[in-house]
């Protein structure tokens, strides 16, 4: 007996049933078919509200014998085409105009379903998502067929393509002339630090900095200001990013926090000689320990933590004089490390108290380097370089990380102190 070899290996031997032939789902099935009920209620709703008046209701009238509500009438429907993530619909859109003053009539216009909007937001977040994920249009319209119902094409894919890279072109134009130090919000302060990824360039798999530049307005609220992909950190890749946050309006920030990058700290050096800068702990407290053998290693974090976790600047300023001493003789070598991070780790002490946490370190950025990693480490490889940038900036766009105000924001308005000294 032969074997009819056209049928397909994942196929049922009993009734010709192939895999999926019965998974209907009536919860989702239900949902979907109730979706066009739905909208179509929240636009006659919509046309109530601004008519004053429910369907078939004569105007109410107001003192002076005027009516409540816009002066208007309708006049029957439209059908109109809507993808979202429920599949694709048809739903009749109410239609009236509306007097205006000059005795004339417009057409209104309502705000639920904006004119020549044919997908939802959401319907667009995910193919560009599929995209940005290093797919091309064929694949990402095959990917999402089940759930749009196979209302996607390859056009459908390329124009939100497009309309997605020309809203990145946009937000990295965007004028910051209204981020100035002083007004309302404004920029106070300047958090920069950068992160390693792996992208495609040349058909190779190379590696590339993200240089990030966060906000912290004087309200507290922090806001992402640029994304940079270089070669590296150097003082060239850390100067491009500056200037063009200045050229697009940032004024000098009333304090810089940084890594303790060297290319950074040039590049700031040379741009804004005058403005405070904080240099993260954490990284100088790794390098102190790159200094001393494994055994010393407990010791130097405890003293290192008592200094900089102390609760008064005078306690501060006395352990690190007790620091320098004791590991000048026990480990050379872990005194320098520290005395060649200078003031520049201590700047935090020149501030309210309730403000050092949010100073002392960069963990604000180093949070969303955290985020942006675990949500691409199924992809080793990125695309492209402009992928990367644009990834880690719809982590916040689409609200899928939700920054905080900073610690002790309602203190952001005290002035910081005069230059502080506390060398050993």
């Amino acid at each position: 007996m032969t074997m009819d070899s056209t049928k397909s290996a994942i196929g049922s031997s009993e009734g010709g049933h192939f895999l999926f032939d019965d998974w209907f789902d009536p919860l989702e099935t239900g949902v979907r078919t109730r979706i066009r009920g739905f909208i179509e209620e929240l636009l006659e709703a919509e046309l109530d509200a601004a008519l004053g008046r429910d369907r078939y209701e004569r105007p109410q009238m107001g003192g002076g014998n005027s009516p409540i509500g816009a002066v208007g009438s309708r006049h029957g429907h439209r059908e109109r085409g809507l993808m979202g993530t429920f599949g694709a619909t048809t739903v009749r859109a109410p239609r009236a105009r509306l007097a205006t003053p000059e005795g004339k009539t417009v057409e209104w216009r309502n705000a639920t379903l904006p004119a020549y909007q044919r997908r939802t937001k959401r319907a667009d977040a995910l193919i560009a998502g599929a995209y940005l994920s290093g797919t091309n249009t064929r694949r990402v319209r095959r990917a999402l067929a089940a759930l749009f119902g196979g209302a996607v094409g390859k056009d459908t894919v390329s124009r939100v393509w497009r309309k997605t890279k020309s809203d990145w072109d946009a937000w990295n134009a965007r004028s910051l002339s209204d981020e100035v130090p002083g007004s309302s919000p404004g920029i106070i302060c300047l958090i920069l630090d950068g992160t390693v990824v792996r992208v495609r360039l040349d058909k190779k798999a190379t590696s590339i900095s993200l240089l990030v530049a966060l906000g912290v307005r004087s309200d507290g609220q922090k806001v992402l200001l640029a994304i940079k992909t270089m070669g590296g950190e150097s003082e060239a890749a850390w100067r491009a990013l500056l200037d063009n946050l200045v050229a697009r309006g940032l004024r000098p920030p009333e304090l810089v926090i940084v890594d303790g990058g060297s290319g950074l700290d040039k590049a700031l050096a040379a741009l804004w000689p005058e403005a405070p800068v904080q240099r993260c702990t954490a990284p100088k407290h790794r390098n102190l320990l790159a200094h001393a053998p494994d055994r010393l290693h407990e010791e130097i974090s405890a003293d290192y933590t008592d200094m900089i976790y102390a609760k008064t600047k005078q306690e501060i300023e006395a352990r690190r004089k007790a620091f320098i001493r004791k590991w000048r003789l026990k480990c050379r070598a872990v005194a320098d490390s520290l005395e060649e991070a200078g003031d520049k780790l201590f700047t935090f002490t020149r501030f309210p108290e309730s403000q050092w946490k949010s100073i002392r370190t960069t963990n604000a950025i180093e949070r969303l380097h955290e985020e942006f990693k675990r949500r691409i480490k199924t992809q080793t490889v990125l695309p492209s370089a402009e992928t990367a940038a644009m990834l880690f900036s719809a982590l916040l766009a689409s609200g899928q990380i939700v920054m905080r105000k900073v610690d002790g924001w309602p203190s952001l308005s005290e002035k910081p102190t005069e230059s502080i000294d506390l060398a050993a």
